[in-house]
């Protein structure tokens, strides 16, 4: 749901009388330059951008002025800065230019002008503005939302089709399962589940079902819950770009933990947004090693890793300022009541959830370098996202100490990275295959017992950890492969996703017809 621009692309617009779906480029328009207002770090009232935005001109409420576009507001929102604009759930919404990631609107409800971030809100009667449309989501992904507590009998979704162009597929809880339907296209662009019934338009598609089942298990009645917002694309339109910010905006709240590095704080940046905030020990890492580093993390952007909003690295000790993730690290979580409660198909979705992440960074030729469940984070509904990518391959090297010093995590660390600091992807995979012990074994250390170096001379004459208790054969044939001694014979993290996503799914028929066809 929602759509983001970035630079050029293109919009999938949804014509809700003829049903019709095209493709329009976007134009190219030049980004407004607006003053840096990142010293300003009280919310204060909108300010009004009087020039920025022509007056609409009087005449119907459905008309808009020329050269812009109306929008609607999939989520509420609050400003976090005097020169952003809040706006609620259903507020239509009038941009100009909606290149980038922050764009420039009038609200029609309130009148006030200011920022917005571009993936809370859809092009008005677009496809993608219907709460029932979820977009490109997986099958499996489908399921995993339509079976959250928040949802009930009857709460269904429409996504694309994975395997057909073009067509769509209706995901519908019934119970504690879900179905899947497909919804095929005709010629001139109508829409049908059973072929006696057909649409000119999903919006149509979807009433007829709501009032009966038809055929369906079940008759739709309420949109799949989305249970937690997107994150901005940074903190505000001016630290998209402009991320270096003063230490003076942020305030720290609490302590949530520490490490051989530094400190972890929940904060509130602003006195608007809740933060977490890495604090690193003075002398750990070099400020224009981390910089540089820096610049490339906050571009990788991925619903399954953590987002770097800012840094403050003028004075000692630097911050790293990202999204909070209220429920902490994957370790320690997996260790509280709540954690000791997962069932086993929680568990290996929240590792498919991490290999779904890594597999973004392996597109992106990138490494970690220190993959566990200590550097994953947990926040709502067990959502997980993988932290503190890259970091490792900047601290110092006295800092890291040798290959068998404690600080190094021998035990997570393939071992032609830990005798010849041969670090890549494939290494990652091996630390990815200790991580799923650490999952199914609710945050056992790894090698229990055992000290590095004995670790590192079993592990070099062939030695692997005996399979958890509790933990299924097939997923440990999926460690082992993980573990396997020459890195270019274990697996890839796009298969490692789809292997740990389709672990409980039916192997039968996954798409169901009508039963009133069959």
């Amino acid at each position: 749901m929602g759509n983001c621009c970035d630079g050029p692309s293109k919009e999938r617009k949804y014509n809700p009388q003829a049903g019709v779906q095209t493709n329009i480029a976007l134009q190219q328009q030049q980004q407004a330059q607006v003053p840096n207002s990142a010293h300003n770090h009280q919310p204060q009232q909108h300010r009004i951008h009087t020039d920025a935005l022509p007056r609409q001109p009087a005449g119907p409420s459905t008309a808009v002025a020329p050269g812009f576009k109306l929008y609607v507001a999939l989520f509420d929102y609050d400003a976090r800065t005097n020169e952003d604009l809040s706006f609620r759930k259903g507020e239509e919404l009038e941009v100009q230019n909606d290149n980038g990631d922050w764009w420039l609107a009038r609200s029609r409800t309130t009148k006030k002008e200011g920022y917005i971030p571009c993936n809370y809100v859809a092009k008005v009667q677009s496809l993608e503005s219907e709460p029932w449309y979820f977009q490109n989501i997986k099958r499996v992904d489908a399921e995993k939302k339509l079976l959250l507590p928040q949802n009930e009998h009857g709460s269904f979704l429409i996504r694309e089709s994975e395997s057909r162009r073009g067509d769509f597929s209706l995901s519908l809880r019934d119970g504690d399962t879900v179905k899947h339907y497909r919804i095929r296209q005709l010629d001139h662009g109508g829409y049908f589940i059973a072929r006696r019934s057909t649409f000119s338009t999903l919006s149509d598609l979807v009433k007829h079902y709501t009032v009966e089942a038809d055929g369906l298990c079940v008759n739709l009645r309420k949109p799949c819950v989305l249970v937690e917002k997107p994150q901005t694309i940074g903190l505000s339109y001016n630290t998209a770009d402009q991320w270096e910010i003063p230490r003076s905006s942020l305030q720290m709240v609490k302590r949530l933990g520490g490490g051989q590095f530094g400190e972890v704080w929940e904060g509130l940046w602003n006195n608007t947004t809740p933060v977490a905030i890495k604090t690193l020990k003075p002398g750990t890492m070099n400020k224009d090693d981390f910089l540089k580093e820096a610049q490339i993390m906050k571009k990788l952007r991925h619903p399954k890793l953590i987002q770097l909003y800012a840094v403050c690295t003028m004075e000692e000790p630097m911050y790293i300022v990202t999204e909070l993730m209220i429920n902490g690290a994957l370790l320690d979580y997996l260790q509280t009541a709540k954690g000791r409660m997962l069932k086993l198909p929680e568990l290996i979705d929240m590792a498919s959830q991490v290999a779904s992440g890594m597999a973004y960074l392996e597109k992106q030729s990138y490494i970690h370098r220190d993959l566990a469940a200590r550097n994953v984070l947990v926040g709502e509904s067990n959502i997980c996202k993988v932290a503190d990518f890259g970091l490792a391959r900047i601290i110092k090297d006295d800092i890291y100490e040798s290959r068998v010093g404690a600080k190094f995590p021998i035990k997570w660390t393939a071992p032609e990275a830990a005798n010849y600091l041969a670090f890549t992807i494939k290494s990652d995979v091996w630390s990815f295959g200790i991580l799923l012990t650490e999952i199914v074994t609710y945050g056992r250390i790894p090698y229990a017992g055992y000290t590095n170096k004995q670790v590192l001379d079993m592990v070099e004459t062939g030695f692997r950890m005996p399979c958890p208790p509790g933990c299924p054969q097939e997923l440990y044939e999926i460690m082992l492969e993980c573990w396997k001694a020459n890195p270019l014979d274990r697996p890839t993290f796009e298969t490692l996703q789809w292997k740990l996503e389709e672990f409980f799914v039916n192997t039968g028929d996954q798409y169901r017809e009508p039963s009133a066809i069959n």
